[in-house]
């Protein structure tokens, strides 16, 4: 234990001993272990915010749009735009077998809520209660609609975030009666902030009972009754979800007397394949961070191999004096094994350290919108040190081993 508490001593003091050397190369090792961490810390921040901002939307939820169908020849209804019905709802409910929920989503934007204290504009949709299953609405109080108050056609609403602010300020909204163009409804529930800023768009919407928006808010489309804005459905695997979107294709295309594979009729929004492709760029962002980090470390491993040659270049002749007081070939080997290590995992400690800092600092201040404070990922850091560690170890033990079955007369005998 002395003898090694010795060489410990000794590789300090000739690190300190070349200050500005020694600096250098520590900087540089501490600058690429510091850049690594915080240029994989950034990329897992962007992917972690992207998915929680997709996740504020809902889990694995699919849009589908009307349209308008393509001018195909031997097509009569070629050219001319359609629209959903709640009829192309029911159908989708009842034979679609790869569905684990959907809701028809009549939207309408044009309808003025009143309260006793306030009033203003906002989203109006009717839902099936089924809804809160596919999109994310979570409640701050009261609750959510029911299949009763659907079938009966109940004047219920549940209010968002943002429009009972201007509606009920400050005051308690459950329990408390609405008009909406007039209408009387009562407020059973009210939603909680959706989103970090609170700018989804669920914040500035009433939900009623799909049943009640067609009967006194229905949409005035031309040729067509009981008109539908939208329909949102989750499929029972999200690993077949072009599967589902096809099938609901196919069920809409038949009832309005197309060919469903004519995609250009169809307007989706699949927020699976969003994620995906979302999640086939950071793979890509990790891959080149990967080479970024690669290219890094060998530089910082350049440095150390060029110190340790150097270190045990200048020191051949300490190394055959040395040998011939007695010291053994371990010894020799140990010393040098002893400063690489050293160097290098004091200098990735260092980087690793400034490292944590920055990153607890951007913690404390406000993220933007789809963007998580970066964080350090506890294998990189580990993976990082190692190599420059296993590179300062090597690069010194090879020129220290031809020094140290060197003889010492011949050893002695070097400039």
């Amino acid at each position: 234990m002395g003898t090694l508490i010795e060489i410990v001593r000794q590789s300090v003091a000739t690190l300190w001993a070349h200050k500005m050397r020694s600096f250098l190369t520590m900087f540089g090792i501490a600058w690429g272990v510091g850049s690594l961490l915080l240029l994989v810390g950034l990329g897992e921040g962007f992917r972690s915010g992207q998915e929680r901002q997709l996740a504020n939307l809902g889990r694995d939820i699919m849009f589908v749009f009307p349209g308008r169908i393509p001018a195909v020849e031997g097509i009569l209804q070629s050219g001319q735009k359609y629209h959903f019905t709640y009829d192309d709802y029911l159908a989708i409910r009842d034979h679609a077998r790869t569905l684990r929920s959907v809701s028809p989503v009549i939207n309408r934007e044009d309808i003025r809520a009143v309260s006793d204290y306030g009033s203003t504009n906002g989203q109006v949709f009717g839902v099936d209660p089924i809804y809160n299953e596919i999109r994310n609405v979570p409640l701050q109080a009261g609750r959510w609609m029911n299949q009763e108050d659907n079938g009966e056609v109940r004047r219920v609403a549940v209010v968002g975030w943002e429009l009972l602010k201007n509606v009920f300020p400050g005051r308690p909204a459950v329990g408390s009666t609405l008009l909406l163009n007039g209408v009387r409804f009562d407020v059973i529930g009210v939603l909680s902030k959706v989103g970090q800023d609170g700018n989804n768009g669920t914040n500035a919407r009433i939900f009623v009972p799909v049943q009640t928006m067609l009967n006194l808010f229905p949409l005035k489309e031309a040729n067509s009754e009981r008109a539908l804005s939208f329909i949102n459905y989750r499929p029972l695997n999200k690993e077949e979800h072009l599967r589902s979107k096809a099938e609901v294709h196919g069920i809409i295309a038949n009832r309005h007397g197309f060919d469903p594979k004519l995609d250009d009729a169809f307007e989706d929004w699949d927020t699976i394949e969003n994620s995906q492709r979302v999640g086939r760029i950071f793979d890509a962002m990790d891959y080149f961070l990967g080479v970024v980090g690669l290219v890094t470390l060998a530089l910082g491993a350049i440095g150390v191999i060029n110190i340790m040659q150097v270190s045990v270049a200048e020191r051949t002749r300490e190394i055959g004096l040395r040998k011939a007081l007695g010291a053994t070939y371990r010894n020799i080997l140990t010393q040098f094994f002893v400063e690489g290590a050293f160097l290098t995992l004091l200098s990735g400690g260092i980087g690793l350290a400034i490292s944590i800092a920055f990153v607890t600092i951007l913690a404390q201040l406000p993220a933007p919108e789809g963007f998580d404070t970066p964080r350090i990922v506890p294998t990189s850091a580990v993976g990082a040190i190692l190599c420059l560690a296993t590179a300062g170890i090597l690069a010194g033990l090879y020129p220290a081993r031809q020094a140290a079955v060197m003889a010492p007369v011949e050893a002695l005998r070097q400039e």
